[in-house]
């Protein structure tokens, strides 16, 4: 008599995370995936890439010494020995653009740091404690926010003095209220919910309440905000360089490139079309990728 032996069960491997590190790593995997499956998100993703990688080989891919000057080659068009030509004083075009990356990187990370802290400690604070605290966080918030980002950095820069790092903290003192307005939006939605209360309970203070319980609820917002606010801190960099309050000569400031090559943009036209062009792509990805975190990163967009 045939015995029918039993088939062994194929059981599928669980995908349930085993630990909170495990959850976070599948989370971020399909983050990234959701991200970069938007070819307008993947595009703005590749250009800023690549503006990372040309400022990290800055000395590598220049092709000239971007501070050495020719008068005798000036206001040479494109050709294949000056990329993108050369400005009035003959010194090579694209190698000023390529080390004037790293510049535009540097303001963009140093308010990216200062702003995010900053914004999101007065908004948390505002949103969570309410009463006078919120009422003066706010309108301090209000009074820096009645005035364009610009004019502010403008104020600011013109009582600190001209100068790269006085531009960055004129810039950074400019962008951190729309984070605030937004964290303490989030914050006065979070702090009645039932956890926020049941650490009250347990006895919680109020700093760690803020710490561990609201600030890592309010980090997605933040972080797209940043994202989106980084093209308009490149913006005004560029407006300060552009009227000599930002990077001093002869830094390749892609502003202050634009600046000394008007005089010029009738007859050469890629003094300014060059570094403006290079303006326009980084601010565009930014915002790109911006839009792309805002549909990950927002459950209401599922």
């Amino acid at each position: 008599m045939a015995s029918t032996a039993a088939s062994p069960t194929t059981t599928t491997p669980s995908r349930t995370p085993g630990s909170a590190a495990q959850a976070l790593a599948l989370n971020l995997r399909q983050g990234l995936r959701r991200l970069l499956r938007n070819p307008m998100t993947l595009a703005g993703v590749l250009v800023i890439a690549l503006m990372l990688l040309v400022a990290l080989f800055a000395p590598w891919i220049a092709t000239h010494d971007p501070f050495e000057q020719n008068l005798k080659q000036a206001l040479r068009a494109p050709s294949h020995a000056n990329w993108f030509g050369t400005d009035e004083y003959g010194r090579d075009i694209f190698s000023r653009l390529v080390h004037g990356s790293r510049i535009s990187l540097y303001v963009i990370a140093l308010v990216t740091v200062i702003v995010g802290p900053v914004g999101l400690a007065v908004g948390s604070m505002a949103g969570y404690f309410g009463g006078w605290v919120d009422n003066l966080f706010m309108r301090i918030t209000d009074i820096f926010i009645s005035f364009p980002s610009l004019v502010l950095a403008l104020a600011f820069v013109a009582a600190l003095g001209p100068g790269l790092d006085h531009a960055v903290i004129a810039i950074a003192l400019a962008a951190w209220p729309p984070i605030a307005r937004l964290a303490r939006a989030e914050a006065l939605s979070l702090r009645h919910a039932d956890y926020v209360i049941a650490a009250q309970l347990q006895g919680a203070s109020s700093a760690r309440i803020l710490a561990r319980y609201i600030a890592p609820m309010l980090m997605s917002s933040v972080v797209v905000r940043l994202t989106m606010n980084m093209a308009n801190v490149l913006l005004i960099a560029a407006g300060l360089g552009f009227l000599g309050l930002g990077a001093q000569p002869p830094a390749p400031e892609w502003g202050a490139m634009i600046s000394s090559g008007r005089r010029y943009m009738i007859e050469c036209w890629w003094l300014v079309a060059a570094p403006g062009l290079a303006i326009m792509l980084v601010s565009l990805a930014f915002n790109l990728i911006g839009d792309g975190l805002r549909d990950v990163l927002d459950p209401r967009s599922e």
